[in-house]
């Protein structure tokens, strides 16, 4: 298969913010920009084509690397893998798993529980970012491993249950899409709480990604200071995705992707996190947790300049949309 600079794929994405990945990247990798054009690898070809677009995503950014589980803070732990989050809340009563990854995570998810000490058959519930298979495709495993309740937002459920057929978007190719049909066995509203021993999540219906997009906020407690913690979800969108006019994916999607990025700059977290690790810059922070611990994450400017960034790539693609010239200063 060609290789590409991961600038030019990030370029091509709009929606996945690739920075702090690049230097991963190893020299004989990279092409030129001619070689690129050769190829034809554009945001409009991206957008005809899932299977490529998803393949390169896979390869580029790591989605199915192995990933050293870690502790964050408190009752927090990472367990998903290189390029997609999971996550572990560890209870006295049981744990919580919030997302997994593509549809061959489970078992890695699986290995990383395992090697923190921690059994997967604890999972007692499971909730997720949104019902796209680079981050519910390992529900089904993990559900049949576990027997855990799985948690959704109303909108995403259709999703979940069908393997991905229901989606607004990619719903017409959900065998390049999708994922293994899963049983949702509680139905969230916005707003609702998920809870277990000490650890509370609240869940906030973000749509535009997805219909049924969910922002997750909580607090962790780690010797002895209390840290508001955000996931948010549901800012960005993929080629092809359409937000203006009659051709809209579907009606009203502007104003809910509008809602979205007003609800998440209200929020002013201490600590964050993305459902691609590259959001958060999960491999620099990392490195960084060595010496500072849970300082090293602790980013309410970066989580400001992530918002601020997902609102205006909206705004450029609307106005791309709409064929608003945008004048260069």
């Amino acid at each position: 298969m060609f290789k590409m600079p991961l600038s030019t794929l990030a370029a091509c994405f709009s929606m996945i913010s690739c920075i702090a990945m690049a230097q991963d990247i190893s020299s004989e990798e990279k092409i030129t920009d001619g070689d690129i054009a050769k190829e034809g690898i554009t945001k409009e070809r991206l957008a005809q084509d899932n299977k490529l677009f998803i393949t390169l995503a896979t390869k580029f950014l790591h989605w199915e690397e192995p990933q050293e589980p870690f502790h964050i803070a408190g009752p927090l732990y990472f367990v998903g893998t290189r390029g997609l989050s999971s996550f572990l809340f560890v209870t006295s009563q049981g744990d919580i798993l919030l997302n997994t990854g593509d549809p061959k995570s489970g078992p890695m998810i699986e290995a990383s529980i395992k090697k923190l000490g921690f059994k997967p058959e604890d999972i007692k519930i499971m909730i997720n970012g949104h019902g796209h298979s680079d981050h519910a495709g390992g529900f089904a495993y993990l559900k049949k491993l576990s027997s855990a309740q799985l948690a959704i937002m109303e909108p995403d459920v259709a999703m979940l249950e069908d393997g991905g057929k229901s989606d607004f978007h990619y719903g017409k190719d959900w065998e390049v899409m999708g994922q293994d049909p899963v049983q949702v066995d509680r139905v969230l509203r916005d707003g609702d709480r998920v809870s277990l021993g000490d650890v509370t999540l609240t869940g906030y219906n973000t749509p535009g990604h997805t219909r049924g997009s969910t922002t997750w906020i909580t607090h962790v407690t780690e010797a002895g200071k209390t840290y508001e913690v955000v996931f948010p979800d549901g800012d960005g969108f993929n080629p092809g995705y359409r937000l203006a006019g009659p051709k809209a994916d579907y009606p009203g999607i502007a104003d809910d992707y509008r809602r979205t990025h007003h609800f998440h700059e209200m929020l002013k977290p201490d600590i964050w996190f993305g459902y691609h690790t590259e959001y958060f810059n999960m491999q620099g922070k990392l490195k960084r947790a060595a010496a500072e611990g849970v300082n090293a994450w602790v980013d309410p400017e970066g989580y400001r300049e992530f918002i601020a960034g997902k609102k205006r790539a909206f705004e450029d693609e609307m106005d791309s949309e709409l064929g608003v010239a945008v004048s260069k200063k």
